[in-house]
């Protein structure tokens, strides 16, 4: 099949766009705003409603394929594409990518994809923004499927030499700020891997000593024994504390391995991740700094896993740390390879090296980038998957799961016929 036309639509994500300078700098919440100065380019608030556009193929033979390019919540920070606005960024797909594909037979995924990932801005000469990239990719992975009349799953599967998961792949949920109800929906729904926590600041989440943190995790201990849905139920703890523990403990890194040892006991038995221990604000030293305390843990026997994430963020990003082994586990930011191609290489990838893969991404995505994002992860089958998008637990989680248990009832089907 051919594409015919390419249509776009301006449209809102599951959650916000936060400028992280200038909440690092201070800003203070205010309910569901913050009061103070935006600190990073593009932004005109500290917080903004986050923003997506839905790019749809039509195919000659009627049918139409889309998804939704979008971008991470604290877009600008940590090295990424600035803030990324549908009004913006229309007029690019529509001058630059509509003209390459309107007239391709759509049967292929992934050189098309990797040519859409390949683009560059005629007058900076980088390449065009991740968002861009991730959503058009995303409408071709779905042209190619409906074109060959596969699941979207299948024909990642078949083009990068895998299988399609016959089970389900752990979910990851996030709690945003309601750390204590949203946990309670998280254990009562059987997550796998649970909260997230957001540990954005020292004073009020972690502790000068890291001490909240220690008695969030005993907490969370207790709540799961007392609400758990099974007898079996063991799900991992997986926090992230956004570079916090390394200013709480000036990034002395014996004291820092101190405490994630400590935060383990208090953990067991379940096992505890912890994500971006600490943030030495760019790209070497991040991997360094994570390789250093990954190293120091597996020698004191501790079975804390540290999880890569600041500074991680495109595909050769991924497989520097991944060689470096800076971390037990790499999260892959969807949104930051740019084309959904990066994805299923970057989870391949990190299976390849022995590292944890886990296909996350960001609360501010929407729907759709979700329920395709679940088909690459099916085919590529990540060590965990992250529910998004939003803040509410219940709606991401309800996306992922029903998008994964759709392509089980799917494939298993098929194999009766």
């Amino acid at each position: 099949m051919k594409i015919a036309d390419v249509i776009c639509s301006g449209g809102k994500t599951g959650f916000f766009f936060d400028d992280q300078k200038a909440i690092k700098m201070g800003a203070v919440p205010d309910g569901a705003a913050y009061r103070g100065k935006p600190a990073t380019a593009g932004f005109t608030a500290v917080r903004q409603a986050g923003e997506s556009i839905s790019v749809m193929l039509v195919l000659d033979d009627g049918q139409i394929a889309y998804g939704d390019c979008a971008a991470v919540q604290y877009s600008g920070a940590g090295g990424r594409d600035p803030l990324f606005l549908a009004d913006d960024f229309i007029p690019v797909i529509r001058d630059r990518i509509a003209p390459l594909l309107i007239g391709r037979k759509m049967n292929d995924f992934r050189a098309i994809a990797e040519e859409i990932d390949r683009l560059t801005d005629e007058k900076t000469g980088k390449r065009i923004h991740t968002a861009i990239r991730y959503g058009v990719t995303q409408a071709v992975l779905d042209a190619a499927a409906k074109s060959r009349k596969m699941l979207m799953a299948e024909v990642v599967a078949e083009e990068y030499g895998t299988k399609v998961s016959d089970r389900e792949i752990p979910i990851f949920m996030q709690s945003g700020d309601n750390r204590y109800e949203n946990v309670d929906k998280m254990i009562l729904k059987g997550a796998m891997v649970l909260p997230h926590g957001l540990i954005n600041n020292v004073e009020t989440k972690l502790g000068r000593k890291g001490e909240k943190l220690l008695e969030y995790v005993e907490w969370l201990k207790k709540r799961i024994a007392r609400l758990k849905p099974c007898e079996d139920y063991k799900p991992v703890l997986h926090l992230d504390v956004y570079g916090t523990i390394g200013i709480a403990f000036g990034c002395d890194m014996e004291k820092i391995t101190e405490y994630l040892i400590k935060l383990g006991k208090a953990a067991h038995p379940f096992l505890l991740r912890i994500e971006g221990p600490v943030d030495v604000e760019n790209r070497e030293g991040q991997m360094l700094a994570l390789k250093e305390l990954t190293e120091r843990l597996d020698r004191e026997g501790s079975d804390v896993q540290i999880v890569a994430d600041e500074w991680c963020n495109t595909l050769d990003d991924i497989k520097y740390f991944a060689d470096n082994k800076a971390g037990h586990m790499v999260q892959i930011k969807t949104p930051d390879l740019g084309g959904i191609n990066n994805v299923a290489e970057a989870v391949l990838y990190c299976k390849k090296k022995g590292i944890g893969a886990y296909q996350g991404g960001t609360c501010n995505e929407t729907d759709r980038s979700a329920q395709v994002c679940t088909h690459v992860a099916m085919a590529a089958k990540p060590d965990q998957i992250l529910a998004k998008p939003g803040m509410g637990v219940d709606e991401g989680y309800m996306i992922v799961y029903n998008e994964m248990r759709r392509i089980l009832a799917f494939i298993d089907n098929a194999k009766k016929i």
